[in-house]
Formats: structure tokens, C-alpha cells, sequence
């Protein structure tokens, strides 16, 4: 049909073989590429696009064809010049050459077109497609793509104003286009080398999922992008429209799969196999690879792959995770349990010893101290009741448990002296300010007796327990801050 496929051959299996005489109507599709051409090479971003189309008036065969007509639908009406043969016509978008009678063997003459064509020139000059194969019923695709737009070259500058304020401006440049995946697919995403792009669109279909890809910016001629499409599958198809130079396909398998066997739908190359290595990996997942030129719509098909699989190595992973997680809960143990320096440290085992001791005595102090609460409860208690066994009582509990808590407290400050650190000083600090909470705690049990048994007046009582809280409230909040600082 074009003068670069004479020699082509076709092979044709019938269904069931004819009989003499018999007839059978067989349909030929054929897809060509790079059959068309920008002319001119180059337009400004106001132009539009024109291409030229060269092929054959004639059906290129080595049979004799008794009828024939053929039938260029353009992409628009708009048409600059296109070849003439006997009996050819023209209406609107649509040019018949033909019908021709008795074509003779490797016809062959010259068919040309030069018309407007604002479709977009898109072509894949390299796609890379990795299918990762998981038996826990998920198949990951991804495809690295690098697209160019193969139309009439910009020249001149480009100017985004006149872009987006002219309809008409920028024609024949790609904003977007559309790419169909399986209808399972979930989790799409697509990026490029700076980072996600938002300005995709998905629509979810009843048999598909349609992706409207836009790049970041509009393809001109000449104009090219790279970027990643992914996604999840519970299973089966991928599928793109596009002409593709160059197409690589990477099936990676679990790793344990073994006796692989690919059925592709039609020859392609096949190299040697590698090892893909991902997380829990061992020995590495078995990786297919296949190579395609040249790829169009009609090459989208399914291909077969065989292989067996040991269904225990399943447990492989989870197995893994288990010990890794006991290993290092083990590491911990030892590491926090075991002492691994060489030499003693001196001054790391005083601080040690110091700190003991410091906490200790915080302890013991803040248990001294809560010991005056209740006893300044017990002398509210006395001038309401002014039962005096309850304020004896509670005057000879205080003294008992302060006298103790205090002996402990100076027999840890004596060992703290030995390290000569400044815990001592705060905790001597600590011993005289307790030394007056005591008196100013147990004077107010002296006046509230005074009060109870009138040698002391009612308006000078309030005035001396009012100043009497005051310095204990700021005695207590001294103290406190020196405590948190041991």
C-alpha cells in the first residue's frame, strides 16, 4: 500500500478450509505509522498545522483485483491540494478514489494530500511498564513514559497570555489527552520528576476507569514530557492509546516462582532474566522482560504467563517480620541489661550514687511535709469541738513521724557529704526552713489553745493566723522549688 511495505506478507487461517469454488470475504486492517508530515516543518504558535500524506492509489498486492475503491477520511475539510486519478471525488472531509476495474499486480501510483490537521501528534519514544506480581491478591503497574509531540516544530516564542485569551491561539498544541485503565484500577497516581501532578481527572466507568491526563504544560511541536502513571489491580488488564517507538514490559514475579514460561500475543523480544529485590526479599524476585517496537492500538492484547510457585514460602515474610521483631527485642534486653565498657568510670558511678541518694531524699521530705496538713486540720478541728484529746493526739503523731523522717534524712545527707556535691547544701537548706514550718505549724496549735481557753482575744487570734498562712504558703512554695531542683 506504501511504497516502504511492498514485500509485506500476510498469512490468513480460515476457519475451515474452502471448498473449490467457494468464496470468503476477508477484512485487512492495517495500521501505519509516521505516514503523515508537518508541512511546513515549522509554524508559530497563531498557525495552524498542516501535514502531507504519500501512499498508493492502489491497493498494493500481488493478486489481480477485479474492483477497488478507496476511501481518505481527513481530519478536516480544509484542504490545500491533493492528487487527481480517473474517477475521483471530493465532499467535505471525505476523498474516494474509485472505483477502479481490473487492477493489475503491484499497481503502483503516487496518492498525495496536503490538508489541515490540528489532531495531536503524540508519540511514545520510550515507555517502560513494570507489573509486580503479589500473591496477596494485588498486581502493581507503572509506567515511565517519554511523550513528544511529533507535529509541525514552534517556532518563535510562546506566549501564555495570548494562550489562554485566543481560542484559536496554540491549535494544533496538546493540553491534554486520555488514557483508559482496567475498570479495578484504584490508588492512580501520576507524577513526574518534580512531584505529583494534580491537574488529572479520573472517571469511573462501567467497564473502564478514563483518565484525562494533563500535563503541566501544553506540547507543542517539538515539545516533550516525562512522567510516571501507577496504579493497583486486583487483577487482569492494562490498556493506552498512543503510537509507541519503543515499549519495555518488566513482570515481576514472587520471589520462589520457578519453570516461568511467557506467551506473548505476537513475537517480541525477550532478554534475560534479573532479580528484583523489594522489602523481606531474600533471594530476589525473578523479573521477565520484554521488548516491542513500533506499538499501535491494535498490539493491546493479552499475553500468558506460566509459572509455579511453592505456596509455603508464603509464610516466608511473615515469618521474617516475627524474627526480625524477636531479634530485636532481644538486642534490647542484652543491650539495656549488660555493661560493655572496658574500665570503671569514677565519676559516672558517683553521679549514679549521688542521684540515688538525691531521690531518696526528695521522697522523704515531701513525706515530712504532707505531715503538717493534717495536723493543722486537726487544730481547725479543736476550736470547733474543743476536745483537747484531739490535738494531743495529733501533736503526738507529728512528733513521733517527724522525728523518724527527719533521723533518715540526715543519715542519707551524712552520705551525701562523702561525694561532696552540692545536694548537701540544699538538703541542709531544706533542714532549717523545715525546722520553721514546724515552729510556725505548732504555734498555731498553741494560739487556737490560747483562743479555746480565752487568754487570747478573737480579732488578735485572726490577725496572727492570717500572717501565720501568709509565710507558710511562701515557706511551702520555697521549699517545693528546692525540692524539684534535688
Amino acid at each position: 500500500f506504501l511504497e516502504g511495505y511492498k514485500g509485506i506478507a500476510y498469512e490468513v487461517k480460515l476457519p475451515t478450509p474452502l471448498s473449490s469454488g467457494e468464496e470468503l470475504k476477508v477484512i485487512v486492517e492495517i495500521a501505519f505509522t509516521r505516514t503523515l508530515s508537518p508541512f511546513p516543518t515549522h509554524i508559530v504558535q497563531t498557525e495552524r498545522q498542516l501535514v502531507v500524506f504519500q501512499g498508493n492509489h492502489y491497493f498494493y498486492s500481488p493478486y489481480s483485483i477485479s474492483t477497488q475503491l478507496a476511501r481518505v477520511r481527513l481530519a478536516s475539510k480544509n484542504v490545500e491540494s491533493f492528487s487527481k486519478l480517473d474517477s475521483t471525488s471530493k465532499n467535505e472531509d471525505v476523498i474516494e478514489y474509485g472505483p477502479f476495474k481490473d487492477v493489475q499486480p503491484f499497481s503502483s501510483d503516487t496518492m498525495r494530500i496536503h490538508f489541515e490537521n490540528n489532531s495531536p501528534f503524540l508519540t511514545v519514544t520510550k515507555l517502560e511498564r513494570v507489573i509486580e506480581v503479589s500473591l496477596w491478591g494485588n498486581i502493581a503497574v507503572e509506567e515511565t513514559v517519554d511523550l513528544r509531540h511529533s507535529g509541525a516544530v514552534l517556532k518563535g516564542p510562546f506566549s501564555r497570555y495570548d494562550y489562554q485569551r485566543q481560542p484559536e491561539s496554540g491549535i494544533s498544541s496538546v493540553r491534554s489527552f486520555k488514557t483508559i485503565l482496567p475498570a479495578a484500577a484504584q490508588d492512580v497516581y501520576y507524577r513526574d520528576e518534580i512531584g505529583n501532578i494534580s491537574t488529572s481527572n479520573l472517571l469511573v466507568m462501567e467497564d473502564s476507569v478514563e483518565m484525562d491526563v494533563r500535563p503541566r504544560f501544553p506540547l507543542f511541536g517539538g515539545w516533550k514530557t516525562h512522567y510516571y502513571i501507577g496504579y493497583n489491580l486486583p487483577s487482569y488488564e492494562y490498556l493506552y492509546n498512543l503510537v509507541i517507538d519503543d515499549l519495555t514490559v518488566k513482570i515481576i514475579l514472587p520471589e520462589g516462582a520457578k519453570n516461568i514460561e511467557l506467551q506473548p500475543p505476537y513475537p517480541v523480544h525477550k532478554s534475560d532474566q534479573m532479580l528484583h529485590f523489594t522489602y523481606l526479599d531474600t533471594f530476589g524476585r525473578p523479573v521477565i522482560i520484554a521488548r516491542k517496537s513500533n506499538l499501535v492500538e491494535q498490539h493491546i492484547q493479552d499475553f500468558v504467563l506460566h509459572y509455579t510457585f511453592n505456596k509455603a514460602l508464603m509464610l516466608q515474610e511473615p515469618l521474617l517480620v516475627v524474627a526480625a521483631f524477636c531479634i530485636l527485642f532481644l538486642t534490647v534486653i542484652i543491650y539495656v541489661r549488660l555493661d560493655f565498657s572496658i574500665t570503671k568510670d569514677p565519676a559516672a558511678e558517683t553521679r549514679m550514687r549521688v542521684a540515688s541518694l538525691a531521690d531518696q531524699i526528695r521522697r522523704l521530705i515531701v513525706k515530712r511535709a504532707a505531715l503538717y496538713e493534717p495536723f493543722l486540720e486537726a487544730v481547725t478541728r479543736f476550736k470547733v469541738n474543743r476536745e483537747g484529746a484531739v490535738l494531743t493526739n495529733a501533736r503526738r503523731h507529728i512528733d513521733t513521724e517527724h522525728r523518724a523522717l527527719s533521723a533518715e534524712i540526715a543519715a542519707l545527707l551524712s552520705r551525701a557529704k562523702a561525694d561532696g556535691t552540692d545536694v548537701t547544701e540544699k538538703v541542709t537548706e531544706l533542714q532549717k526552713m523545715d525546722a520553721q514550718m514546724r515552729d510556725m505549724v505548732l504555734k498555731a496549735a498553741t494560739d487556737a489553745d490560747r483562743l479555746v481557753h480565752g487568754k487570747l482575744g478573737r480579732n488578735p487570734y485572726l490577725e496572727n493566723e492570717r500572717q501565720s498562712s501568709t509565710r507558710r504558703r511562701e515557706l511551702a512554695e520555697r521549699i517545693d522549688s528546692i525540692v524539684n531542683l534535688l
